[in-house]
């Protein structure tokens, strides 16, 4: 029996790049992946980058990282990723004071400008101005979240990893065992988003690590033009997060809710035309609960209709996938104490930004260098 030298467990685009930067530095590697189509949150993500809301040295550090990275990773991957630049258009409703708004955003790296009504209706026809008081905006990347998964698993296999489509039944101390065999390895990484938390307390190895129930819209390519990618100013997930966390014990058992759902009003356009409608965020500790999809679709698409009326009732299917998340918007990176065969690369608030950057750091920690950032941001510190 093969023994690897890495696990990654995970196709989506934690698990993706990093299995990519591990063999690049000739690691053995296994990628494992539990569907053939991928249901994840690279899957049914907006594509966002967002490399201008750095607030810390390290997350400006690792913005700057990505937004260079980006720059070559088409070519590097040898695939056409999508990766271009539009407006991010920040909503500001109407009961909410613009000053004050565009105020809490003077932190980032990069802060939104303030729009009138008029301007933001002139920047994006589609929008709705009695709803809204003003908007922020500022230049956002967008890459196709599936192109980009599948150009690192491409240039993973033709650098010579291996992957298996497969669920992971245990994590075991040295490798894991799966639905077809067990396989071996000296360190298994999980990369399961938010599966990761269940994945790890049934091999007895307790994480506080978090996920919501996310949920959107889909459409088929059509002829409306959404010219920038539209998201709530006062955005409430982040506070959803922050709230639910505060008792770890609650995730601890399936069945409870520590907080009620949110929906932050959001739409971006794909450049084949469809679009991405959402998003509701529910806080539902068992990650096979199910949700009412019928009530959920007519929450979103009023709420989004609202902003864009043209949008409310376009022909889309309701889609819901697993949004893993840490109690401080950091992600969990490393070794696990007691467990040192087994490390997280997950939690990740602002993926499509800072896991190439990290997955490139992660593997050059993994052989042997030094990195200020890793050492930051891992479970020991």
């Amino acid at each position: 029996m093969k023994t690897y030298d890495w696990i990654v467990v995970g196709g989506g685009i934690a698990g993706a790049a990093l299995a990519y930067e591990l063999v690049k530095r000739g690691f053995a590697v296994l990628l494992l992946e539990q569907y053939q189509t991928p249901q994840n949150a690279t899957r049914y993500s907006y594509g966002g980058l967002a490399y201008w809301s750095g607030n810390t040295p390290l997350t400006r550090q690792l913005c700057e990282d990505a937004i260079a990275r980006y720059h070559i990773l088409s070519q590097e991957l040898d695939a056409d990723i999508e990766f271009r630049e539009l407006d991010l258009l920040l909503t500001i409703l109407a009961a909410n004071d613009p000053e004050a708004t565009a105020a809490s955003y003077n932190h980032f790296a990069i802060p939104p400008c303030l729009l009138s009504v008029q301007e933001a209706c002139d920047l994006e026809p589609l929008l709705n101005r009695e709803v809204i008081s003003g908007a922020l905006t500022v230049k956002h990347g967008h890459i196709h979240p599936e192109k980009t998964v599948q150009a690192y698993i491409q240039a993973f296999l033709r650098a010579g990893g291996e992957m298996q489509i497969t669920q992971v039944l245990r994590v075991l101390q040295d490798g894991v065992k799966t639905t077809i065999a067990t396989f071996h390895s000296t360190k298994v990484v999980i990369c399961a988003g938010g599966l990761s938390r269940q994945m790890l307390k049934s091999a007895g190895i307790p994480i506080k690590l978090y996920f919501t129930h996310a949920e959107i819209i889909e459409t088929l390519p059509i002829d409306v033009q959404l010219r920038t990618l539209v998201m709530p100013a006062n955005l409430q997930r982040f506070q959803l997060e922050a709230e639910s966390t505060q008792v770890d014990e609650l995730w601890n058992q399936p069945g409870n809710e520590p907080v009620p759902p949110i929906l932050d009003a959001s739409a971006i356009q794909m450049q084949d035309g469809s679009f991405r409608i959402g998003q509701i965020s529910r806080v539902l500790t068992d990650p096979l609960a199910l949700v009412d999809s019928d009530a959920s679709e007519k929450w979103l698409r009023k709420s989004v209709g609202e902003v864009l009326p043209v949008l409310e009732n376009l022909p889309g299917t309701w889609h819901h996938c697993l949004v893993a998340f840490s109690s401080d918007r950091l992600p969990l990176i490393g070794t696990i104490p007691g467990f040192e065969s087994v490390h997280l690369f997950s939690g990740f608030s602002n993926p499509l930004v800072i896991v190439p950057p990290l997955a490139k750091r992660f593997a050059n920690f993994a052989s042997g260098k030094e990195d200020e950032i890793i050492t930051q941001l891992s479970l020991h510190s």
